[in-house]
Parts: structure tokens; C-alpha cells; sequence
């Protein structure tokens, strides 16, 4: 099986969705964040800090080219991947693109969780009203990048292990003869 790159806005169920379809499959999981941070032993922050954006998004794009030739693997892309080089054609390419879904309400719930504020710097000192704001015009700026995916894929239900069980196997089914 070629890749399968996840994409989409960070709350989607990027990595919630890739880990169960890696269990229901048998496939292999990357988390390409946790996959930069395992290569370089520093944290994504601590890149950003050291090299800025631009720096990070040419190594982000550097190792995207290198997981996109592993086989048999789901690949969680950070929220902005998609959005900068050539990284869209280059998932395009050598696999099949998802791009996760979800409203602007349903990621401003998941976002405003304190424990994903915490994990999340760029959002933690936004209050409900500035998120919500940020969450919309991020996803506006995105779209034409996201919208190049392969398929399109709703992700609304993701509150339960059921209901995770449950949007993982109808995506399996959207993918039958694909992957």
C-alpha cells in the first residue's frame, strides 16, 4: 500500500483517526511532528525557535519527502504541511490524501480543551471569542491547499472511542479499492 497522508486543520483527528485506522489495518503510524522531533531530539517549539518557520517548514518538507516513500504507513501531517512548497503535489503523488473536516465549532470545542490549549502554544493565550476567530480565518487561508486532497472526509464525530471506531471504519470504507 502506498502512504496514506492525513491532512487537514490541528483538532480534525488527525492523529486520533491515523492511530485507530493503523490499528484496524495493520499499517504503520507517523505522526510526522513526533517524527521530527525523534530525528533532530528537539521538540517542534524548540525548531521554530532555532531556525523560525521558514527553516522548519524546509526540514517538515525534507522529511514529508522521506516517510512518503515508506509503504504500508498512515501519516499524521501537522495542520500546515499541506500549505507550504510543494509539499500537496508531493502527497499527491506518492499516495492518497485525506483532507479531515470538521466545523468551525466542532474544532473551536476540541481546541478550547485545556489540555489541547496546553499542548497547543500558538492558542494558549487566545480567549473563546479570539479562537474561534483564528480557527476561521486559518481554515480560510488553508482551504485552497486542503481542498487539493484526494478525498474529502467529515470528522465531526470523534468525542467517543465508539464513535472513533465508527468514523475509522466508514473511512476504511470510503477507501476500499484505493489504498
Amino acid at each position: 500500500m502506498k502512504p496514506l497522508f492525513l491532512i487537514g486543520y490541528m483538532g480534525s483527528g488527525k492523529s486520533t483517526l491515523g492511530k485507530a485506522l493503523s490499528r484496524m489495518t495493520g499499517s504503520n503510524f507517523i505522526d510526522l511532528d513526533a517524527y521530527i522531533e525523534g530525528r533532530y531530539h528537539k521538540t517542534i517549539k524548540e525548531i521554530f525557535a532555532e531556525r523560525g518557520e521558514s527553516g522548519f517548514r524546509h526540514l517538515e518538507s525534507r522529511m514529508l519527502d522521506e516517510v512518503s516513500l515508506f509503504e504500508d504507513t498512515i501519516i499524521s501531517c501537522g495542520g500546515g504541511t499541506p500549505c507550504f512548497g510543494d509539499n500537496m503535489s508531493l502527497m499527491n503523488s506518492r499516495g492518497t490524501t485525506v483532507y479531515l473536516q470538521a466545523s468551525v465549532e466542532r474544532l473551536f470545542e476540541r481546541l478550547s480543551r485545556p489540555r489541547s490549549k496546553a499542548k497547543r502554544p500558538i492558542i494558549a493565550n487566545l480567549n473563546d471569542e479570539e479562537l474561534r476567530q483564528f480557527i476561521s480565518d486559518n481554515i480560510a487561508r488553508r482551504d485552497a491547499f486542503y481542498s487539493q486532497a484526494s478525498i474529502h472526509f467529515d470528522t465531526t464525530r470523534l468525542e467517543s472511542k465508539a464513535e472513533i471506531d465508527i468514523t475509522a471504519g466508514a473511512l476504511l470504507k470510503q477507501l476500499e479499492g484505493i489504498i
